[in-house]
C-alpha cells in the first residue's frame, strides 16, 4: 500500500506514528503485526559499521546468538544484492547500495510489516527503477505487508495494490484506490495511465 498526497499533508508523520516513533495527539493505531521495521529516505545506516554489522544491528539488539544472526544477515545481504560488499563501510558505497543496506537491515528481523518512507527519492531514476523491481521480488518472496510513502504517483501505481490519498492540512484519507493489475506492471498500458491520472486528479483536488 502506498500513501500519497500534497506536500506537507502528513504522509511521513503518519508512517512514523504507525512505527511508534511519534505519539498521535488524537486517536490510536490498531496494529496486528508482530514485527515491523522501517526503511528511511536518507538511508539511516551507521557510518562506522560495515555492511554486515549494519544488517545485524537489529538482530544483535534483540539478543540473537552471534552465529544465528550472522547467517540471517548474510541471507538478507544476498537477497538485497549486496554479496561481496559485506565488509564495506557506507562511505565506500553508492547511494543505491546504501539503500540496499537499509532494506537488508529491515528484512533481517523478518518483519510482517515493512514501512518505507520515500525510499527511492534520493536516488537517480535508473537506480530507483532497479530497486523498485528488486523490492517487488523481495515482497513476493517474503509475503510481508509493505506500507510506503511516496510523492511519485507512477511509483505508487507501479508497486501498490492499494493507494491511499491524503488531503492537505488537516491530513485525512480522502480516497483509497485499488490497483487491480498484475505484477510486473505494464507501465505503458492504457489502464496503467488511467489509474495514474485518477490518483493525480484526486491529489490535485485535495491540495
Amino acid at each position: 500500500m502506498s500513501i500519497v498526497g500534497p506536500s506537507g499533508c502528513g504522509k511521513s508523520t503518519l508512517l512514523r506514528i504507525i512505527a511508534g516513533l511519534i505519539a498521535p495527539t488524537h486517536g490510536h493505531v490498531k496494529n496486528n503485526s508482530s514485527v515491523m521495521s522501517m526503511v528511511f529516505q536518507n538511508f539511516a545506516i551507521f557510518p562506522w559499521l560495515s555492511v554486515i554489522e549494519n544488517v545485524e544491528f537489529g538482530l544483535r539488539m534483540s539478543g540473537m546468538h552471534k552465529s544465528e544472526r550472522r547467517a540471517q544477515a548474510l541471507e538478507k545481504i544476498r537477497d538485497a544484492g549486496l554479496s561481496g560488499f559485506e565488509n564495506k563501510h557506507p562511505y565506500e558505497l553508492s547511494g543505491g547500495m546504501r539503500q540496499r543496506v537499509g532494506i537488508a537491515r529491515a528484512l533481517a528481523v523478518s518483519p510482517d510489516l515493512l514501512l518505507m518512507d520515500e525510499p527511492f527519492s534520493s536516488l537517480d531514476e535508473l537506480t530507483a527503477e532497479k530497486l523498485r523491481g528488486d523490492l517487488l521480488a523481495l515482497w513476493e518472496k517474503y509475503k510481508m505487508t509493505v506500507v510506503m510513502v511516496t510523492h511519485l504517483v507512477e511509483e505508487a501505481v507501479e508497486l501498490s495494490d492499494k493507494i491511499a490519498v491524503l488531503s492537505s492540512r488537516p491530513g485525512a484519507v480522502k480516497k483509497v484506490f485499488s490497483v487491480n493489475l498484475e505484477h510486473p506492471r505494464a507501465k505503458r498500458s492504457k489502464k496503467y495511465f488511467e489509474i495514474v491520472d485518477l490518483v493525480t486528479a484526486e491529489i490535485d483536488n485535495n491540495r
